[in-house]
């Protein structure tokens, strides 16, 4: 398969008042062009600043990437220049940002802010580009698309607003699509239709989709790869039945547990929940950082950093597993 998106040992670091802090601690994965690779952990663990690099987008500063290399078809993009950078942006590579409200310029109408990526990168008029944007609307789902075209983001529900970020993102057909909680904030209903419209995109365009989440639902809905992050590492990684079934790092294992099911209500059992909370990266010490919420914990997790063990259908970084397996936490 075409390895489109290529992270390798990616390091990245924030200047904070507690001084320099690791955000990003040898991140690597890819993504092959028709597959879709879910990101996966709770709010600080590094999937966002991941995106954001692969965008060429970091904030910087405070953000820098140390180390490390992200390939987009084979060109290095964590080199490159403003002007490749924002010719890439767009064409080869596009973004859904998890709040489209903060993300669509106010002032401008929806097919405005769709055409303005088509005649930067495809050499056409503006007329024509706001044509194709009715097209998009039309074809992400928003009725009236050549009414819809003219109107402006606050006129736009939640659900619609998404939608036209996709035919934005869509709109130049990026080889890869990243995705950053594209469903938060959405009822059920709509974050249905959001992850039909996607799967429904990549089927058509082949394209290689980087969707960042916390949620294992969507996980289970969309991905056919997984990465576990936790404290700026990817901790667990493989074929997302692999994952589901049988996951082999601890953290993981509780998230698959955090998700409610029907017999929960019928049984009268409790949701189990991952004790404690993620510990501020610059409070990070030696060893393993899932350390301190881990039941399983032996001598070498205070250690020393566990490394990804397995095969490419499935790698995790844990000492117990490789003291253990099959048996404890696996």
């Amino acid at each position: 398969m075409t390895r489109r998106l290529e992270i390798n040992d990616l390091h990245v670091t924030f200047d904070t008042r507690y001084g320099q802090v690791r955000a990003l601690d040898g991140v690597s994965l890819h993504v092959n062009a028709g597959e879709t690779l879910c990101i996966v952990g709770e709010s600080g663990c590094g999937k966002s600043v991941t995106a954001l690099c692969a965008m060429g987008l970091l904030p910087s500063p405070p953000g820098k990437i140390s180390a490390g290399e992200i390939l987009l078809d084979g060109y290095e993009i964590t080199t490159a220049g403003e002007r490749a950078l924002t010719e890439m942006r767009g064409r080869d590579i596009a973004m859904i940002f998890q709040e489209p409200m903060t993300s669509l310029n106010p002032v401008f109408t929806i097919g405005d802010q769709i055409a303005e990526a088509m005649t930067l990168h495809q050499n056409i008029s503006r007329r024509q580009a706001i044509l194709r944007a009715v097209e998009l609307l039309d074809r992400v789902g928003i009725p009236a698309p050549d009414q819809q075209v003219h109107r402006y983001p606050h006129q736009f529900s939640g659900g619609m607003r998404q939608r036209a970020m996709i035919a934005m993102a869509i709109s130049c057909q990026p080889k890869v699509l990243i995705a950053d909680e594209p469903t938060t904030a959405l009822d059920v209903t709509v974050q249905a239709q959001i992850l039909d419209l996607l799967n429904e995109i990549q089927r058509d365009m082949g394209t290689a989709i980087l969707m960042v989440t916390h949620d294992m639902g969507v996980v289970s809905e969309m991905s056919d790869r997984v990465a576990v992050m936790y404290a700026g590492r990817v901790i667990e990684t493989g074929e997302t039945d692999h994952i589901l079934d049988t996951p082999r790092h601890p953290y993981t294992k509780g998230l698959i547990e955090c998700i409610p099911s029907a017999d929960h209500g019928a049984t009268g059992r409790r949701l189990l929940e991952i004790p404690g909370v993620v510990p501020p990266l610059h409070l990070l010490g030696r060893g393993c950082a899932f350390k301190e919420r881990c039941q399983y914990v032996i001598g070498h997790c205070d250690a020393d950093k566990p490394e990804l063990s397995g095969n490419e259908a499935h790698k995790a970084a844990c000492h117990v597993v490789l003291e253990r397996e099959p048996a404890g936490c696996c």
